[in-house]
């Protein structure tokens, strides 16, 4: 068996005098989430969509299950299941056909296509709805149709390019549950994402690519890390004295507290300082309603990497 589910080194792919990836290396061990964020445009589809073998490399490798995606291209495919931006079902069928038609260009016996889609429609929550024509779903029903297509051949990995989008908090965490419940059973993840939460949630490790390139990679906590350590953050029983907190916040730490909304928040070298700003706090009867030392979050990561602020349009490559 491989040591990775996928694995991509030194990939460059141009689109006439736009290089879309620079050098990128991507590998994720079977049964893990390897989430993949960056600003838009940044190569992210680009990447999947080599993975996916749905496009040629220019320069570099990259397999799936051990088979080159360009020179073993249809034995890697049988491995994949891949749910793009775009909605890749038939409108004019209803959800149970597109399944059943699916199975059987996956060569499943008819009887074993039909109890596929009947599973399927069920675990994404499309029973009652099976029948109808696909025209008549929901942005969100749709969605959950692509990603139940995308399972229909028991792919041993799944690529993901931003599945969330269209669905609601109620959804999305149902497609979480669904994906937690796919690596327990050894299928690898490879997850592109607008919602940073969402790979901080699922990801074991996350690599950030920028014009082309993978900038950082690492588990979520030690991306986090690359920030400058942990940060306090609080918020004042009384909204009146969050200046004054802020103050000691200021002269404990020497640094500006960042102020969103009623909650304020600096960066600290260590446990010590945070126990030194509560402390004060204390004396002066400042009373907080929250009071927490942290790491900090992907988005703070996302920034300082990047120097881009979370964008949540829809990512727009040229090989979209």
């Amino acid at each position: 068996m491989p040591e990775y589910a996928f694995q991509a080194r030194g990939l460059v792919k141009r689109f006439g005098r736009t290089t879309a990836l620079s050098g990128v290396d991507l590998a994720a061990r079977p049964g893990s989430v390897l989430g993949v964020l960056g600003p838009n445009g940044a190569g992210k589809t680009t990447a999947v969509r080599v993975l996916a073998t749905l496009a040629r490399p220019d320069e570099g490798t990259a397999s799936v299950g051990g088979f080159d995606v360009v020179r073993e291209a249809p034995r890697a495919r049988r491995l994949i299941g891949l749910t793009g931006q775009g909605s890749m079902v038939d409108d004019e069928l209803s959800g149970h056909a597109n399944l059943v038609l699916l199975g059987q260009l996956l060569d499943l016996r008819r009887g074993e296509a039909h109890a596929r889609a009947d599973h399927l429609l069920t675990r994404f929550g499309l029973t009652e709805a099976a029948r109808r024509p696909v025209t008549t779903y929901s942005g969100g029903m749709r969605r959950r149709l692509d990603l139940a297509a995308s399972l229909v051949g028991r792919p041993s990995v799944v690529f993901l390019d931003e599945p969330s989008v269209g669905l609601d908090p109620g959804r999305r965490e149902d497609l979480w549950r669904m994906i937690r419940e796919l690596t327990a059973e050894g299928t690898t993840v490879l997850l592109t994402t607008q919602y940073l939460e969402e790979a901080d949630a699922l990801a074991d490790e996350i690599a950030v690519i920028d014009r082309g390139r993978v900038i950082a990679d690492g588990t979520p906590a030690e991306l986090k890390r690359v920030v400058g350590g942990q940060a306090v953050s609080l918020r004042t029983a009384d909204p009146a004295r969050a200046e004054e907190a802020a103050e000691v916040m200021r002269r404990v730490t020497g640094r500006e507290p960042e102020h969103t909304r009623h909650t304020l928040s600096v960066p600290v070298e260590g446990d010590s300082s945070a126990w030194d700003v509560a402390g004060e706090l204390r004396e002066r009867g400042i009373t907080v309603t929250e009071f927490s030392l942290h790491l900090p979050s992907l988005d703070e990561v996302f920034f300082a990497l990047t120097g881009a602020p979370r964008n949540t349009d829809t990512e727009k490559e040229s090989a979209a």
